[in-house]
């Protein structure tokens, strides 16, 4: 399927907005059976819609003809919000949320929701209402989580353009899994887009709205059309870029650590001047968001359930956030002592709080913020990976969480931020990881085995002009594509 740029400039010049959206409809029948990511449809809704913008003055309406997808968490009329929880499948949307009405404005056609994990607590897309969804290369693969449908959709040419949302990674980690474009503003630029929220008892951070596309054209246009004018770049001379490439607890992949090395040539290529930092910052930083999203032992999520069983990897995750302090402490210790070094290491960083552990993570969460004001005013933006490991192996999500701590920096301290695809897993990057007895990095060990070909994304954070400089760097990065 073409950029949306190029949908929407054919359409307002006179093109059929129905027989785009008959294109997307063949390439959703072509690819549904291998993929479920489209999960709940609403093509003859589309189709009067579609026909509506053919029959009315199309002039002022930036994504003209537009087939957009929507995660599954924002409402759109007719269709459930269900999480992927059975108990909810009657629940029926009466109204449009925010984005996807301001989307509607502009002249978009809203062609269903994609699928997601259960409750939207894994990195990997999956849940007993609409199934599986599976990577757009890789049956043995997931796309990620928890914007994994949408992801999916847009790497297939299902769909240009998507919406999803991000609190740990859920943008960014899936479009660096299935090789596209991920975008996640401030809050105050777009704030949480009126998705549903499964976690109403965090204050501290939130959700945010954000894209997926192909290119960075199309974040452009849905960025000049939801956000407006962003803050503009003011800077005296080249851009000014920090980077890193370790990825936290868990060791990066050689291929994670070529793409930002492949990154930074290209920003030096095209004048930025460049500087190695030191990552330790985004480990701090993960470690106290997922302090933060277990603070309350996992009520929130658990509440959403109300007696149904949740699947087994949600079931297992809501079990260690839930474990009280005293067995807590004995589990942690029995972890180090079978060698379960990483995983000892998450029971000890998580768990519930009372008000003075939250005091003190807000606390915690002010210093930090200091640091990254002092890497502001010397750099613009900051490169580093997106996820230690390449797109994860199918039941893999729950034993790995660690691998998208790299993300967690943004989201803390709500930075804008941006996923863009770098190439690819080559077959010599298969192996090398350190060899160990734990299990998460047997776990990683056997993502790392059969990923050649797999894609490789990079980060960037913005520190300086915003939503602006994230964009920039990911088209200096990223356009033309590297090899």
């Amino acid at each position: 399927m073409e950029s949306a740029s190029s949908i929407a400039v054919g359409v307002v010049a006179g093109a059929s907005a129905r027989e785009v959206l008959a294109e997307h409809v063949r390439r959703h029948a072509e690819t549904h059976p291998r993929l479920n990511a489209l999960v709940l449809p609403r093509h003859e809704h589309a189709a009067v819609e579609a026909a509506g913008i053919d029959a009315g003055d199309r002039r002022g309406l930036t994504l003209a003809g537009v087939p957009v997808s929507v995660k599954e968490c924002f409402a759109v009329t007719g269709l459930p919000t269900t999480l992927g929880i059975r108990k909810r499948r009657g629940i029926i949307d009466t109204s449009d949320c925010a984005v996807v009405s301001r989307l509607r404005q502009a002249g978009a056609v809203i062609v269903g929701k994609a699928n997601v994990p259960q409750a939207m607590y894994l990195h990997e897309t999956d849940n007993p209402v609409h199934g599986r969804t599976n990577h757009p290369d890789r049956g043995d693969r997931g796309p990620g989580g928890s914007s994994g449908g949408d992801a999916a959709l847009v790497a297939a040419g299902v769909v240009p353009l998507a919406v999803g949302n991000d609190l740990a990674g859920s943008i960014r980690q899936p479009a660096h899994a299935c090789g596209v474009y991920g975008f996640l503003p401030r809050s105050v630029a777009l704030g949480e887009g009126g998705a549903f929220d499964n976690l109403p008892g965090l204050q501290l951070v939130r959700p945010r709205a954000g894209f997926l596309a192909r290119c960075v054209a199309d974040l452009r246009l849905v960025s000049r059309t939801l956000l407006g004018e962003q803050a503009t770049i003011s800077r005296s001379g080249p851009l000014r870029i920090g980077w890193w490439d370790d990825a936290g607890p868990l060791e990066a992949s050689a291929a994670v650590r070529r793409g930002v090395a492949a990154a930074v040539a290209r920003l030096v290529a095209r004048g930025a001047v460049v500087e190695r930092v030191d990552g330790s910052l985004a480990t701090e930083a993960a470690w106290l968001h997922l302090a933060l999203m277990s603070a309350d032992g996992g009520a929130d999520i658990k509440r959403l359930f109300a007696g149904e069983r949740p699947i087994p990897p949600v079931r297992r995750l809501l079990a260690i956030s839930g474990l009280p302090h005293p067995w807590r402490r004995a589990v942690t210790w029995a972890a180090r002592l079978t060698g379960r070094r990483i995983e000892a290491a998450g029971l000890a960083a998580t768990g519930p709080l009372t008000r003075t552990g939250l005091a003190r993570l807000a606390e915690a969460r002010g210093g930090l913020a200091a640091t990254v004001e002092s890497l502001a005013r010397q750099f613009d933006a900051l490169v580093c990976p997106v996820s230690a490991l390449p797109a994860l192996r199918h039941g893999t999500a729950a034993t790995l969480v660690l691998a998208a701590a790299p993300c967690l920096l943004a989201n803390f301290l709500d930075l804008p931020a941006g996923t863009v695809p770098v190439g690819r897993v080559r077959p010599d990057e298969e192996s090398g990881r350190t060899r160990s007895g734990d299990p998460v990095l047997i776990a990683a060990r056997e993502v790392d085995r059969g990923s050649a070909g797999l894609p490789i994304g990079v980060q960037v954070v913005g520190l300086r002009g915003g939503e602006a400089t994230v964009l920039e760097c990911l088209g200096l990065i990223g356009e033309p594509a590297l090899p």
